[in-house]
């Protein structure tokens, strides 16, 4: 097997032969318990580009939000799903058929709730000592304050809160650890009893929406710092770290301005956070006024060269060469729908925006889907169709993103109807759901 140097990481690259991606009816008018649906990459294979295996939950209106691989040390061989409209936790096992992930464990929300306080499970985090982090949105009543939730990674006990030291730290987002630096970052989004009906402007202007990064110490489980980023900071959903362990820094992407942070190592100590690029509103036809991009997710290529980040309501893909990292400089875009102009693919009309990206530890594919939440998706896009689209990087060798013509999933045809396709992770490893720094 050939081996691909990243600067945090020596990965295979072997290519990707599955994809696990949550699909959700809440929001909808099915009744039916959600699903992990795989899908085949390979693309020598007679199913290629299809649902080849859906596990159900066993329960409905879970909102299955984020799936990731706990550390392999850890985990062995297990996704993490979450269900961040039940507070329920599913563990799955994919060692035995990875074609067709069996649940090995259910964490009910009564015992989330108990032992650690909070509810809104949303991103997961495998952490040294056999711990798994969950970060949580929400208190018992779905307001302040959220934080993380322990799992144990061998028997899947909630082992409580992982926090000592709180310290100001209310809001809770999205997370990424840099276990050689010994910091974790956390940024703000909302409580689930802000986001639960929808985007209002009123939330907004009344502040309930976070604007701030925190840093933690993850030894001591204290926060360390909090970078306010202003009022173009608000609801950041999407926080990366470069690879690199040696670097130190990131990017974290304010959904409701369009703006994207830069931060790393400060000179006389700390962190800072600097704002690096913009993207302006734009007034879809039919809008009284501009809109924002709303920036929902962000992902950097294994060897730290490229960053994407998605424009769920303006519809693009974007894609930053960060050779210089404090000067990201856009190298190529590629829409796929949004408000502002419909697109056609394979003859079908792709309706919504790009919202959950995975790349390939490659980084020649990078695969998009684009449902955000079930009230969002209903309040900006009525009636979305999901979809999981296939862009190729480099494919003519000047590092520029070209959607495939030929690779289309379409989840209009699920067993009870229209499924509405969220996070995603690739089999083997991607450059989300792999160690950083």
């Amino acid at each position: 097997m050939g081996v691909a140097q990243g600067p945090g990481l020596a990965s295979p690259a072997q290519r990707e032969a599955l994809a696990y991606v949550c699909c959700t009816y809440r929001g909808t008018d099915i009744h039916a318990p959600d699903f992990l649906a795989t899908v085949d990459l390979h693309p020598d294979s007679d199913t290629y580009g299809r649902v080849i295996h859906r596990t159900n939950m066993p329960y409905v209106g879970d909102e299955l939000q984020y799936v990731g691989t706990a550390d392999p040390a850890v985990g062995g061989g297990r996704l993490v799903v979450t269900g961040l409209a039940s507070s329920r936790i599913h563990v799955l096992q994919v060692a035995v058929d990875p074609r067709r992930p069996e649940i090995e464990r259910v964490i009910e929300p009564a015992v989330l709730q108990r032992q650690s306080g909070y509810t809104g499970p949303h991103a997961v985090h495998g952490l040294q000592g056999g711990i798994v982090l969950v970060g949580m949105l929400g208190s018992r009543r779905g307001e302040a304050p959220g934080g993380f939730a322990v799992l144990d990674g061998q028997t899947w006990d909630v082992l409580g809160r992982w926090e000592e030291d709180k310290g100001n730290q209310q809001l809770m987002g999205d997370s990424w650890c840099q276990p050689t630096a010994g910091v974790l970052f956390s940024s703000e989004w909302a409580t689930p009893s802000v986001f639960e009906s929808g985007l209002r402007a009123g939330d907004v202007g009344a502040g309930r929406y976070g604007r701030r990064l925190h840093v933690w110490d993850i030894r001591d489980r204290r926060l360390l710092q909090s970078l306010d980023l202003g009022e173009d900071g608000c609801a950041s959903l999407a926080v990366r770290a470069l690879h690199d362990p040696a670097a130190g820094s990131g990017y974290v992407a304010a959904a409701l301005s369009g703006a994207l942070w830069y931060w790393h190592p400060g000179a006389a100590g700390g962190f800072v956070c600097e704002r690096v690029a913009t993207t302006a509103r734009r007034a879809p036809r039919g809008w009284p006024v501009p809109v924002p991009a709303l920036t929902t997710d962000q992902v950097i290529s294994m060897d730290d060269r490229y960053l994407y980040v998605s424009d769920w309501l303006h519809g693009d893909i974007r894609q930053y060469d960060i050779a210089d990292p404090a000067r990201p400089r856009l190298h190529s875009r590629v829409s796929v729908g949004g408000l502002r102009r419909a697109v056609v693919h394979r003859g079908r009309q792709l309706t919504g925006g790009p919202q959950s990206l995975q790349l390939s530890l490659d980084g020649r594919r990078l695969y998009v889907t684009n449902s955000l939440w079930s009230a969002w998706d209903n309040q900006f896009y009525p009636g979305l169709e999901s979809w999981m689209l296939k862009v190729e990087v480099d494919a003519e060798g000047d590092g520029q993103m070209r959607l495939d013509a030929d690779f289309l999933v379409d989840f209009t045809d699920g067993p009870h109807g229209p499924v509405r396709a969220r996070a995603m992770c690739l089999q083997g490893g991607d450059a989300t759901t792999v160690a950083s720094g």
